[in-house]
């Protein structure tokens, strides 16, 4: 096992057992315009769902520049090894990589970013 294993399993049994007050469920939805069909002439769109697990949390006040972080923006934490897409409310075994422009609940993704080790997104989220 290396590093990356060691720590999504300890940050699991952390969100189960210290962090499990403040862990929430993430539903993210991304949605991709189609090339236009003139045949039917429509564009059609394709929607990715996913689902994980993470935690809200609010940004520094020294983060904050009013202009790229806001005061208002939220942090999410997800746990890589957790976020799955999901068709019909199944989840897949694919797993899924937050984009810019996601909605997560009712915020749009402003930003998506992962620490070192490869075990952890970071989405700033603005409504």
């Amino acid at each position: 096992m290396g590093l990356r294993d060691d720590l999504q399993r300890d940050l699991a049994e952390a969100f189960d057992t210290d962090l499990a007050d403040a862990v929430n469920p993430v539903v993210g939805v991304r949605k991709v315009q189609g090339e236009y069909d003139p045949d039917s002439g429509t564009t059609p769109e394709t929607i990715t769902n996913y689902a994980g697990r993470g935690v809200f949390g609010k940004y520094l006040a020294k983060e904050i520049d009013g202009s790229l972080i806001q005061a208002t923006d939220e942090k999410l934490t997800i746990l890589q090894n957790e976020l799955f897409i999901t068709l019909l409310g199944e989840s897949t075994e694919t797993l899924a990589i937050p984009e810019i422009g996601d909605v997560i609940g009712d915020k749009r993704a402003m930003n998506v970013s992962q620490d070192p080790a490869k075990a952890t997104w970071t989405v700033q989220l603005r409504k």
